[in-house]
C-alpha cells in the first residue's frame, strides 16, 4: 500500500493549491481527482465563464463602436465560436495545474476515491494511506423539488456554457453571482433574458443600494426582472417551455427556449466515505474547527464541502491554513469577514465587509461616504460612467467597517479595500494614501474623502 503525508481528495481552486502548499512544506503528497484536474473553477466555473463574458463585453465594444468615435460595419457574432474559446481557455488552465502537479511532485491519482476508515483512501479498488486525508470535493449545481434538470430544457450552468445553438429566449432562476453573469452574458449575444428572483432585490446579498443601481443597470440593457417571484413549476411538453412564476400580482406563464436554474449549489458529500469512517455533517456541511480538522482525527476538510463563503479564494486560503496548521506553523485562523465577494456581470460588483445596513444592526454609529463613477474621469473616458464606491466607517475608531463597489473594473478594485480592513486601517490613513490619477481607483479615495466631508470633485 503507498503511503503518503497528505492525500487531498479533489482539485479544485481548494484541492490543487492545498497540494501545492502542502507539497512546498515538505509533504509527500497524491491529489486524488475523477474527472479534470482544476475541478470545477477551472474547467465549468470561474474561469471559462469570464472567457464567456469577455466575448460579450468585446461585442458590447463592437456593437457601440460609433461611441468612441469608430466605425465597425456589420459586428456580429459565432456563438459556437465564442463557446470554444471559453473551452479552449478552461484546457489551458487545466494543463496550467497539471504542469503544476509535476513541478511540485504531487502524485495525480485518477477515479472516484472513497474515504475508509484507518487514514486510507480507495481508488478503483486500490488503497493508499496519509497521515493526513483533506476533503476537498466542492459542489455542485442545486436542483430544485419543481424545477428538476434535463440538461436540454432546464439546464444548469454547466451546459449553459456548452449549449450548441443559442437559444432565442431564456428565463434565469436566481439572481446570485452565477445567474446574472449568464443572464448578462446570453442578453448581450441577443437572447431575450428573464430573471426570477424570489427576493426583493438582484443580487440580495449586497448592499441594497448596489442592488438597486444593478437592477436599473440590467433593465436598461433590456434584461426582464421579476423580483419577489417564485417559479412555481415548469411545462417542458411542448417545443420549449412554460414557467408558472408566483409574483405579489398574481401567477403569470411566462415561455421560453430553455430556463437556467442559478439556485445555489449542493456540496458533493455524497458516495465519498463520510459515514464509513463516522465523520460528522450538519445541514449538507461536514462540521470542522477553525483548523479544518473534522471529528475524526487525520481527516480534515476545506471549501464548498464546509461552512462558509462557497468562493475559490476561499478554498485557496483554507487548504493553505490546513496544511500549515498541520505542519505546526504559527497560523490564524481566517477572518470570514474579511472574505471580497465579486460578480463579473456588467457592470461588475465587488464587496468586503459589512453593509450599511449590517453595520447599523450591529449599533455601530456609522460615517458613510459614495463617490459616483460619473465624476471619474478615467471611467468618462472608458464610456462606463455607471456605477459608484461606497465606504462604510466607524465614526468612533474609524474602523473600515465596508466597502462595496459597482462598475466598471471594480472587481480589480476591492484588494485595496480587503487590505486596507487587514492592517486596520483608518478613513483618515486611507485618504493619506495618494492615488494615482485618473484612475477608478482613486474612486476609493474620493469616497471615504466623502464620508468625512472633504470631498473635491462633487
Amino acid at each position: 500500500m503507498t503511503q503518503y503525508d497528505v492525500i487531498v481528495l479533489g482539485s479544485g481552486p481548494g484541492g490543487y493549491v492545498t497540494a501545492i502548499r502542502a507539497s512546498q512544506l515538505g509533504f509527500k503528497t497524491a491529489v486524488v481527482e475523477k474527472e479534470s484536474l482544476g475541478g470545477v473553477c477551472l474547467n465549468w466555473g470561474c474561469i471559462p465563464t469570464k472567457a464567456l463574458l469577455k466575448s460579450a463585453q468585446v461585442f458590447e465594444y463592437l456593437k457601440h463602436a460609433e461611441d468612441y468615435g469608430l466605425t465597425v460595419d456589420n459586428a456580429d457574432k459565432d456563438f459556437g465560436k465564442v463557446v470554444a474559446r471559453s473551452r479552449s481557455v478552461a484546457d489551458g488552465m487545466s494543463k496550467g495545474v497539471q504542469f503544476l502537479m509535476k513541478k511540485n511532485k504531487i502524485d495525480v491519482i485518477e477515479g472516484h476515491g472513497k474515504l475508509k476508515p484507518g487514514k486510507k483512501v480507495e481508488v478503483n479498488g486500490t488503497e493508499y494511506k496519509a497521515d493526513h486525508i483533506i476533503i476537498a470535493t466542492g459542489a455542485r449545481s442545486r436542483e430544485l423539488g419543481n424545477l428538476p434538470q434535463d440538461g436540454k430544457k432546464v439546464i444548469g450552468y454547466r451546459q449553459a456554457m456548452t449549449l450548441e445553438k443559442q437559444p432565442k429566449s431564456m428565463i434565469v432562476v436566481g439572481s446570485g453571482a452565477i445567474g446574472v453573469e449568464f443572464a448578462h452574458f446570453y442578453n448581450t449575444m441577443g437572447t431575450e433574458v428573464t430573471i426570477v428572483e424570489y427576493l426583493p432585490n438582484l443580487v440580495p446579498l449586497e448592499d441594497e443600494e448596489v442592488s438597486k443601481q444593478f437592477e436599473r443597470s440590467f433593465k436598461k440593457a433590456g434584461i426582464k426582472v421579476m423580483t419577489n417571484a417564485s417559479l412555481e413549476s415548469v411545462d417542458t411538453s411542448g417545443k420549449g417551455v412554460k414557467a408558472t412564476i408566483k409574483t405579489k400580482k398574481g401567477e403569470e406563464v411566462l415561455e421560453a427556449d430553455i430556463v437556467l436554474s442559478a439556485v445555489g449549489i449542493k456540496s458533493n458529500i455524497e458516495n465519498i466515505g463520510l459515514e464509513d469512517v463516522g465523520i460528522v455533517t450538519d445541514r449538507d456541511k461536514i462540521v470542522v474547527n477553525d483548523w479544518y480538522q473534522t471529528n475524526i482525527p487525520g481527516y480534515y476538510a476545506i471549501g464548498d464541502v464546509v461552512p462558509g463563503p462557497a468562493l475559490a479564494h476561499v478554498a485557496s486560503a483554507e487548504g493553505i491554513t490546513c496544511v500549515e496548521k498541520i505542519k505546526g506553523m504559527h497560523v490564524e485562523p481566517i477572518d470570514y469577514g474579511n472574505i471580497p465577494g465579486c460578480t463579473y456581470a456588467t457592470p461588475e460588483i465587488a464587496s468586503v465587509g459589512m453593509t450599511e445596513k449590517q453595520a447599523k444592526e450591529a449599533g455601530y454609529d456609522i460615517k458613510v461616504g459614495k463617490f459616483p463613477f460619473s465624476a471619474s474621469g478615467k471611467a468618462s473616458a472608458g464610456g462606463h460612467k455607471d456605477g459608484f464606491v461606497k465606504v462604510i466607517f466607524d465614526a468612533k475608531y474609524g474602523e473600515w467597517l465596508g466597502c462595496h463597489m459597482i462598475g466598471a473594473g471594480v472587481t480589480d478594485m476591492i484588494a485595496e479595500a480587503v487590505l486596507g480592513r487587514k492592517l486596520e486601517t483608518t478613513g483618515h490613513e486611507v485618504l493619506k494614501a495618494v492615488h494615482p490619477h485618473p484612475t477608478m481607483s482613486e474612486a476609493v479615495m474620493e469616497a471615504v474623502a466623502d464620508a468625512y466631508d472633504e470631498v473635491i470633485h462633487l
